[in-house]
């Protein structure tokens, strides 16, 4: 075809899909925060960026490709409405069948106005205009609807698309760093909002809020359907898709959502003749980025509400709630949904009339279980919804979630062709039945995350909550399927999967007929077993073997040493042992890291904190015994270590991954970046994850790190959507969390907000049973846990690495500057001593804030402990938990988490420090008093 052909089809192409009126032009216009673009003909948003900045919010640069009906943009409206005598509801869509727009005359204020009517149905009972408004240097959008019928009409539906730049389809890393942004929903009615943050992390917010003066609430967040072109790829994994802010979700919740119980109670407006409805969305800028973003709700007149330790709250320990009051806006009443979830207690505002704060402790009750939510009524008549979601006290929960895995989940066919017994194995709760086949093959096959996430979650618990059964149930499987069957024995590659479809090879297994075995991902033989090349199965099995390295070390009776011979008869190894496992972790890092094969090993894989635990031990081994090869062995690591770090550190975007983007390559960048003193590699790589873990209200969103496509490789429901607490959420806030750490004083009460909302967002994924889910659905046609276990084992890994509990100074007006607990009761003085009870999940961690320090044991629990403010030390009560195998000792680690203090263990009388660390002798339930001082 000759060049001329070819430029004439692209225009005609062009053209023909310029259903917006590109070819008309834009209008360019500017506010004192911002600098936007309109399109003159639909009067949809083009563009939206800061003033003065090159930084746009909305995909200007793809909206040629994005110019088609039926494509959402910021200026469109969704209704249903139907007569009052009907039972039907009519669908109404901006977007379906676009014609130009007629502009209106202007208010005082008003950027651009339009009636809608030549693009809806002329049919159409409601007249619908359009304004887009300045109000104080923001900008604001405003619908409204008026009945022009002769009966009432009733709005069963009204929302707002919301199109921002989160398309990464054709986008190199860099690009999608410097251009594209991500947004997330504080679903909470006249109180909500979204933010919308740059990837990179920094830079201004985007907040769209209720315009004032109009009738907002935001009701739900809808998933938009789109048709997919293969020039951005929507609904996607590099393309997510769009969803719209609900004002009105009646009609939804009637027909589409009827079986599902929604965020927010689902409402409609009914119109009488002639009457109107108005409603709009304000853009403002927290201009000092996501720390920012609740002092400017505050100056935008939005109630802000902020609960510790968070919104996963579990029966046994009460949280507190702050809500930092708008003027105007004084609380009428507080109501629990279901009615006895939550009980509320509440505390007297604080006397700062600039600061009006009303605090609140929230008690579960006893029999809670699940989603539960307040709804704060002001006396203005608006409501705000504040989401939690109830768990079974930490211990009993992560209990519960061990017996599941070695009882419903333990796979023990000792005729399994494929070698599989005994394993834990992936579970479908949904049909209470073992996944023994799934065309992903890896799912039933003990590799990959969806794959090995049970047995991983199971072998961790080990580590921070044994119990002598499930240890027993774990080493024959380690023996037998992971060491040699999941591991190629003696050569330590990770197989791709152990089962697969190949009928040919193995021809008296009878293969599901009702399982499509066509697809890419139904591997034969040869490309399962054979392949030992996915860097990121790595870490799960290295994860394993260190678990039962720490249970070998603190309770050695609870391990076994058995001498297995190799295929030829030739070789011997004692396997089991804490030296055994430790080797092992070690040996199969090694493999990963130094095969040129194995792909992926030069990135950030999830999970690989768990690397650094094994880094630590090894060079403690070699600490206490100079004649071992430990010493060598921790050199070899950390050397391999420093070469990822290395590569990383002249990478503008280190964050690579198998996906076009990513949010699992951060925790190993950040882990290693900051051993190795990388810090602005470390600092750019905390931001990223600032960018994609919010902080919000509610439970689901909560440290929720974007995840969007993993059901597709491991959940039961298959699709592309926004996942909650994903194993995203445990990994990332391991790089908040010791981020929030290591800051200065003041300490960034951020950081810790988002990170313990991740860490906790594991805790919601396991059911009363102790079945944990891959993660939520969050489609309001949905709402509900995955029916798989899938890949939640990385999120639980999370959990166990990070979980503490934390006593923190913190200086916002909600708490009143003084000392709070994440993770424990609330603080108690008693003259110069703080007091709290440790409730974490696994009670071997706590973070003394006042003094920047740490203390981790390797076993038994922290029962409580106590910061005393006049001598600038700390107690420590240790005990066994009643039902747990009784360790003889505990280790005790000290660390500044500011790495300038030195600590020292004072107490008990005549302790003293091995190469190990500080050994205390345990007293079985009864507790032993630890006291740490500055040396």
């Amino acid at each position: 075809m000759p060049l001329w052909a070819v430029v004439l089809l692209t225009v005609s192409l062009a053209v023909a899909q310029d259903q917006l009126g590109l070819q008309n032009g834009l209008l360019n216009l500017s506010m004192a925060n911002f600098d936007l673009q309109i399109v003159r003909d639909s009067q949809t948003l083009a563009s939206l960026r800061p003033a003065g900045s090159p930084f746009d919010f909305l995909p200007l640069d793809y909206l040629p490709m994005r110019a088609r009906n039926g494509q959402y943009h910021w200026g469109d409206i969704t209704l249903r409405y139907r007569a009052v005598n009907s039972a039907d509801w009519v669908d109404v869509d901006s977007s379906a069948a676009r014609k130009k727009v007629s502009s209106t005359s202007s208010r005082p204020g008003s950027l651009a106005a339009s009636s809608l009517a030549s693009t809806l149905a002329a049919s159409l009972p409601l007249n619908i205009s359009r304004e887009w408004i300045e109000v104080q240097g923001d900008l604001g959008l405003r619908f409204t609807v008026t009945n022009t019928a002769k009966t009432a009409i009733e709005i069963g539906s009204l929302g707002f698309p919301a199109e921002f730049n989160s398309i990464f389809t054709g986008r190199s890393a860099e690009q999608i760093q410097a251009k594209c942004s991500l947004t997330d929903p504080y679903i909470g009615m006249y109180g909500g909002y979204l933010r919308v943050t740059p990837v990179r992390g920094t830079g201004p917010v985007l907040l769209v809020t209720r315009l004032p003066g109009t009738d907002t609430p935001f009701e739900a967040w809808r998933n938009l359907h789109e048709t997919s072109y293969s020039d951005t790829g929507y609904g996607s994994q590099t393309f997510e898709g769009y969803y719209e802010w609900q004002v009105l979700t009646k009609a939804w919740a009637s027909k589409e959502w009827a079986s599902v119980e929604p965020w927010n109670p689902p409402s409609s407006q009914t119109l009488q003749p002639g009457q109107s409805l108005t409603v709009g969305l304000l853009f403002s800028l927290a201009k000092g980025g996501v720390r920012d973003i609740d002092k400017t709700l505050v100056g935008l007149g939005i109630p802000v509400a902020v609960s510790v330790p968070g919104y996963v709250i579990p029966r046994d320990a009460p949280s507190q709630l702050s809500i930092r009051l708008a003027p105007g806006w004084p609380i009428s009443s507080i109501e629990s949904h279901p009615p006895d979830a939550l009980q509320i207690s509440l505390a007297s505002p604080s006397n700062n009339k600039d600061m009006p704060v009303q605090r609140l402790e929230i008690v579960p009750s006893a029999n809670a279980f699940g989603r539960a939510w307040l709804t704060v009524v002001y006396s203005s008549n608006y409501t705000q919804t504040v989401h939690y979601y109830i768990t079974a006290p930490n211990t009993q929960s992560v209990s519960s979630l061990g017996s599941f895995l070695t009882t419903h989940q333990l796979f023990n066919d000792a005729a399994d062709p494929f070698h599989r017994a005994p394993s834990v194995i992936t579970y479908d709760y949904e049909t209470r039945r073992q996944v023994t086949q799934d065309p992903r093959v890896w799912i039933a096959g003990l590799s990959d995350e969806a794959g090995a996430g049970s047995f991983l979650a199971a072998c961790m618990k080990q580590a921070f909550l044994p119990s002598a059964p499930e240890i027993a149930i774990l080493q024959d499987f380690i023996h037998n399927v992971l060491w040699g069957q999941i591991q190629q024995r003696w050569d330590y590659g990770v197989r791709k999967s152990i089962f697969y479809h190949d009928p040919a090879q193995v021809p008296d297994y009878q293969y599901d007929k009702g399982i499509f075995w066509g697809n890419w991902w139904s591997w034969n033989k040869k490309d399962s077993l054979e392949q030992v090349n996915r860097a990121y199965n790595y870490v799960h099995v290295a994860a394993a073997y260190w678990a039962f390295y720490r249970v070998g070390r603190a309770y050695p009776d609870l391990v076994t040493v058995e001498v297995v011979v190799d295929d030829d008869g030739g070789d011997k190894m004692e396997v089991g042992g804490w030296a055994w496992y430790l080797s092992q972790a070690y040996e199969t890092v090694m493999k990963c890291a130094t095969d040129p094969g194995v792909w992926y090993s030069r990135e950030g894989l999830m999970g690989e904190t768990v690397f650094g635990e094994i880094l630590q031990d090894l060079k403690r081994e070699a600490a206490n015994d100079t004649t071992a090869d430990w010493a060598a062995k921790a050199k070899r690591f950390e050397d391999e270590m420093r070469k990822r770090a290395q590569g990383w550190n002249r990478q503008s975007v280190p964050f690579g991954s198998e996906m076009a983007w990513d949010s699992t390559g951060q925790e190993g960048v950040w882990y290693w970046s900051r051993y190795f003193g990388f810090n602005g590699t470390a600092v750019k790589t905390l931001n990223t994850v600032l960018g994609y873990a919010p902080t919000v209200p509610h439970w689901g969103w909560n440290g929720n790190a974007r995840r969007y496509w993993d059901s597709v490789y491991g959940g039961k429901l298959q699709r592309i959507e926004r996942q909650i607490h994903h194993y995203g959420s445990g990994l990332n806030a391991l790089v908040l969390l010791s981020a929030f750490r290591a800051s200065t004083d003041p300490a960034d009460m951020y950081l810790l907000r988002a990170g313990y909302g991740g860490l906790t967002g594991a805790l919601s994924s396991i059911n009363q049973e102790g079945f944990a889910s891959a993660s939520f659905h969050s489609w309001p046609d949905t709402l509900k846990w995955d029916g798989y276990s899938g890949d939640y084992g990385p999120n639980f890994v999370g959990l166990a690495l990070g979980s503490a509990t934390y006593m923190v100074q913190d200086d916002n007006e909600h708490f009143g500057g003084g000392l709070v607990a994440y993770g424990g009761s609330p603080v108690v003085w008693e003259g110069a001593v703080a007091t709290v009870q440790a409730r974490d999940a696994f009670q071997r961690r706590v973070v003394v804030g006042p003094l920047k320090l740490m203390v981790t044991i390797d076993a038994g629990v922290i029962d409580s402990f106590g910061y005393d403010s006049a001598k600038g030390s700390v107690y420590l009560n240790l005990l066994q938990l009643n039902g747990v195998p009784a360790a003889k000792s505990a280790v005790v680690w000290l660390e500044s988490t500011v790495g300038s203090d030195r600590f020292v263990v004072s107490q008990p009388r005549g302790l003293v420090q091995t190469r190990m660390g500080w050994q205390v002798q345990l007293n079985g339930t009864a507790p032993v008093t630890v006291v740490v001082e500055r040396a």
